[in-house]
């Protein structure tokens, strides 16, 4: 069992993790904003107020650490989040990762793929920032992130899985991942516990965006976690809307599954490069997604719906400890 896990500010024993928030990003964007710095220049200052007025908005709800898998090329900062963590007290851990192809994949690694040597690059940076730290920074990540497509993962994800399987094995590091569009989620958890990983350091994330109750209970049945991580996000690239998340979630606590199962929200607080001008429409259907959502209205349906205020503890206390602490099964 590992008994710590790295923060932005250096490791902490898992048994300090407290109530966590598993998905969420300080700050992010899709690669290519650093090419609109004329309009969309990044304000470091704006960017921290930002995120202490969202660490300040959790923790009054009892959340000691957040977890920000913002990939390596979508906007982490690192600096950034340790800032954050100093400023408020909120434990946050960082990734190290990539997103999905057809909204992540850089020229970088394509061409490194065309080369041949793009899965022992992957590898490399994986390792190199799990033991040394992110850049010249020494801030160290907690956790893995990788991404799949809709309906299948590509070839160039597929490097990214196979590396970041390989550092599990001999780090013991846990992983966090994406899945497109409610799909690929049985998928990813064969591939990553085939691969040698613990399946109690997977969580297969987004898994809110499938209802099928089928579908969970193939990716379950692997022993992996699921994130149902997207509350608030609605009606939007086929996502359900929450009370359909709900029934699906409240299904799966009543047959058992509590232990595998973690809450966030997904959200994205401040965006690098020009922020997105959303339609009116758009808007409205995206009110609900904030940080503090799931307190305000999900926790209360949760209750109402019978689930006792134990298993809440279990989805936010004690599932997190269980990902963090679980350690490879293959000693390096």
């Amino acid at each position: 069992m590992r008994t710590t896990v790295e923060t932005v500010t250096g490791p902490i024993p898992v048994d300090q993790l407290g109530k966590t928030l598993v998905h969420e990003h300080f700050a992010f964007d899709y690669p290519g904003f650093s090419g609109d710095i004329s309009l969309g220049a990044f304000d470091f200052q704006e960017a921290l107020q930002v995120g202490i007025s969202v660490a300040e908005s959790v923790m009054a709800y009892g959340v000691k650490t957040v977890v920000d898998p913002t990939p390596n090329e979508c906007g982490r900062n690192p600096e950034l989040l340790q800032k954050i963590s100093a400023e408020t007290g909120l434990q946050i851990i960082c990734a190290t990762g990539y997103y999905y192809e057809g909204e992540g994949a850089t020229p970088y690694f394509k061409f490194r793929q065309g080369l041949g040597t793009a899965e022992e690059d992957i590898y490399e940076m994986f390792r190199k920032e799990i033991t040394d730290g992110i850049g010249t920074t020494g801030i160290k990540p907690g956790i893995i992130k990788l991404a799949s497509s809709k309906d299948q993962i590509t070839d160039y994800e597929m490097m990214f899985f196979k590396a970041a399987a390989r550092v599990h094995k001999e780090t013991g590091i846990s992983i966090l991942t994406h899945t497109q569009e409610g799909t690929m989620g049985p998928e990813q958890a064969k591939l990553l516990v085939e691969e040698g990983v613990n399946p109690q350091s997977i969580i297969i994330g987004h898994m809110c965006g499938n209802t099928d109750a089928a579908y969970h209970l193939r990716t379950l049945e692997w022993g992996v976690n699921i994130g149902f991580d997207r509350f608030g996000i609605q009606g939007l690239v086929g996502a359900p809307f929450d009370k359909e998340r709900l029934i699906t979630l409240i299904g799966l606590l009543n047959s058992g599954y509590e232990k595998q199962i973690m809450l966030s929200h997904d959200t994205v607080n401040y965006w690098m490069g020009r922020p997105p001008v959303l339609p009116e429409q758009v808007e409205k259907i995206m009110a609900n997604w904030q940080p503090v959502y799931i307190f305000e209205e999900i926790l209360p349906k949760l209750k109402a719906a019978g689930i006792p205020v134990e298993t809440i503890a279990i989805l936010f206390e004690t599932n997190p400890k269980t990902l963090f602490s679980s350690e490879s099964r293959v000693k390096a």
